[in-house]
């Protein structure tokens, strides 16, 4: 009976190195279990994260004061308790304006893995990214002189930048900004897929083994894989034409390529596509395989797919809300219109 357990175990263990090979071999990559490895990922040479620029960061991130309302933070539409989104079809933002293009807002969770920031890939990396939102109309409404003198009109503020990056910094727009996407890097949830694929054959269940299989072998991982399981840019509607492709005005960049979204956490982030008009996840899995694959997908390949997403859910990084640098007189007032 022992020979028998254990060349079922031997079994076992030869077909999930085997998967693991497969995912490679199909372009999918973990989260680094080691936390030097992960730094190499995430980090940005030009301002490498520290303790004090991520504290800072998770401020500045969570203060709506950089709004031109006093209402809107960037955790607003990115919200860290549920799924890094806001959960509903477009974005809403200063005077309680939906996005005019109908867009949905992304995840900020895992974003550092993208290859490019937007649905329309126009910035670089995070930094470069959060300057977009904050001076949106439709979105916080600012100005950057706005953010600059609410910052540097409070000395706490003041005080937290000086020990993050010396006495001589220059609190500028950029910098602050450049302080949130730093921030935005460490929102990073490895997840039981990522300990199966670093050696762990038992973190996923069979029914997620399963589902990676028709994942790799239905032609998802052709566009979403790396260690974001999407992040890169791509063309939208290569078979078919998307159903809901009216709503709103967004056709992807000038060569009507489109950033993929990320799978990790995919079921916390509902609605789906990029204008928020797919409600479940059974049904997102369904619509990209007809107009990105050309493939109707059984129930089965439908709910065996959406089985291994579930091994997406990652855990995610232990954030305690700020408690925020109090005004002073010098601090720009609110403004509603």
């Amino acid at each position: 009976m022992k020979k028998v357990i254990s060349i079922a175990l031997a079994t076992s263990a030869i077909m999930a190195s085997s998967l693991v090979q497969d995912a490679k071999n199909a372009g999918l990559a973990p989260i680094p279990a080691s936390e030097s490895e992960l730094l190499k990922l995430i980090d940005n040479p030009k301002n490498p994260i520290t303790e004090k620029k991520v504290e800072l960061g998770k401020k500045l991130y969570f203060d709506p004061r950089l709004s031109k309302s006093g209402f809107i933070s960037c955790n607003s539409c990115h919200n860290l308790s549920d799924g890094g989104d806001d959960g509903i079809e477009a974005a809403v933002g200063h005077k309680w304006t939906v996005n005019p293009h109908h867009l949905n807002s992304p995840s900020v969770y895992n974003s550092v893995f993208n290859a490019r920031q937007f649905w329309d890939g126009r910035s670089p990396d995070l930094e470069d990214q959060a300057q977009g939102p904050i001076q949106a109309g439709p979105e916080m409404s600012a100005t950057k002189k706005h953010v600059k003198s609410t910052v540097n009109s409070m000395p706490a503020y003041v005080k937290e930048f000086k020990e993050a990056y010396g006495d001589n910094v220059k609190i500028s727009f950029e910098k602050i900004t450049d302080t949130i996407g730093l921030f935005e890097r460490t929102l990073v949830t490895p997840s039981a897929f990522d300990d199966f694929m670093n050696g762990n054959k038992k973190a996923m269940t069979k029914t997620q083994k399963e589902g990676l299989k028709t994942f790799i072998q239905v032609g998802c991982a052709s566009c979403h894989n790396g260690v974001g399981l999407g992040g890169g840019m791509n063309v939208i509607n290569v078979t078919a034409e998307y159903k809901y492709m009216d709503v709103g005005d967004f056709k992807g960049d000038k060569n009507g390529m489109v950033r993929v979204p990320t799978l990790r956490n995919i079921t916390q982030t509902a609605p789906y596509f990029h204008n928020g008009m797919v409600k479940t996840l059974k049904g997102a899995i369904k619509e990209m395989a007809r107009i990105q694959l050309g493939k109707d997908l059984t129930k089965k390949e439908v709910k065996s797919i959406e089985n291994f997403l579930k091994a997406l859910d990652g855990r995610k990084p232990e954030i305690s809300m700020p408690v925020l640098p109090t005004s002073t007189a010098k601090t720009p007032q609110s403004n509603l219109n």
